[in-house]
């Protein structure tokens, strides 16, 4: 069955809305449902927040730890978010309590990932009052906090964080993406929303939809033995088996992320509102391995499941703004650390 002009409308509103860095409640979890649990602090999810915030001079905060396996090692201010705190509220106590400054978050810089029971967010943030932590001050939470110039000899606690600091700096330099903070919609489980797009030939953009109850972007949930992003191979793979081994599906990135986390185990979720690519693997074989000679079509894959649709998009604006972001991937990055 044919879409209708309204129906196709109000599926490229919500394009454009997602596109803004918008989000949307999520009503219905389309796949993937049935190998998820509600996300439930403490339980079955651990959400990490981790700061990274810079003086005038570009000097780094760090903090020194208290904590017995890492006694005096140097860390971003970071924790875990307690339950009932949103993802801003975790990392504002994070730097008051490790670093004695007030604070506030200026973008999400990067989201780190190992499946959806453990999920860590950088901010880069930056200082609104209070005052370095000395030693004098020296508590559970950390002995104190200075000021590093990332050159002098410092113990640190991972090297880990020294990626997190190089993305500060590119970003401060020449954002890479808008600003993207977290949006205050529930979510239940830990999801991921699809915009996925099929680039054709001469600039022609296919997005993926589900037809019913209304034609919607795809939302999967995330399950406990893959990364976050694996996703959209769920979705692919269910709507169109037979092309999956013969095309690439890259999440670009993050266009906008909810989270609530007011009631535990009801709002713990996160919806990761993500830009996903599906591209012609160009080398294609046989059953018995053997490369065979591929020529594209400049079409999407045929849709085999009667639940999914393929919708070209027809506004020239829009189609253009969804090709420079697909081309540029100006989005927040989500890295799987599997």
């Amino acid at each position: 069955m044919e879409m209708t002009a309204e129906e196709q409308q109000q599926v490229e509103e919500q394009v454009e809305r997602l596109l803004s860095g918008q989000g949307s409640e999520v009503t219905v979890c389309d796949v993937g449902l049935e190998q998820s649990k509600p996300a439930t602090l403490r339980k079955n999810v651990t959400y990490i927040v981790c700061a990274v915030i810079f003086n005038e001079k570009e000097e780094v905060l760090m903090v020194q730890e208290a904590k017995p396996d890492c006694y005096k090692q140097w860390y971003l201010p970071a924790g875990r978010v307690e339950v009932g705190e949103s993802l801003e509220e975790a990392m504002k106590r994070e730097v008051k309590e490790e670093a004695g400054f007030e604070s506030e978050p200026v973008t999400l810089l990067l989201i780190q990932e190992q499946g959806p029971q453990w999920i860590r967010f950088i901010f880069l943030a930056k200082v609104t009052g209070g005052s370095l932590k000395s030693l004098s001050a020296a508590d559970q939470e950390s002995l104190q906090a200075s000021w590093w110039d990332r050159h002098s000899e410092l113990q640190l606690r991972g090297r880990d964080i020294l990626r997190l600091i190089e993305s500060g700096l590119k970003y401060r330099l020449s954002p890479c993406h808008p600003v993207t903070l977290p949006l205050d919609l529930s979510c239940r489980h830990v999801v991921q929303r699809l915009m996925l797009v099929f680039v054709g030939a001469e600039e022609h953009i296919w997005v993926l939809l589900i037809r019913a109850p209304e034609p919607h972007l795809p939302t999967a949930a995330a399950v406990r033995t893959h990364a976050v992003t694996w996703a959209a191979n769920m979705v692919v793979q269910e709507a169109m088996q037979s092309a999956y081994y013969d095309h690439d599906v890259n999440t670009l990135g993050v266009l906008s992320l909810q989270h609530n986390g007011r009631q535990n185990g009801k709002t713990d979720g996160v919806c990761f509102n993500t830009l996903v690519a599906l591209t012609p693997d160009h080398v294609q074989r046989d059953e018995d391995g053997r490369k065979v000679e591929w020529t594209p079509t400049g079409q999407p894959p045929r849709v085999e499941h009667p639940r999914y649709v393929w919708h070209e998009v027809q506004k020239q604006t829009l189609r253009e703004k969804l090709l420079e972001k697909t081309r540029n991937s100006a989005l927040v990055p989500i890295h799987s650390l599997y």
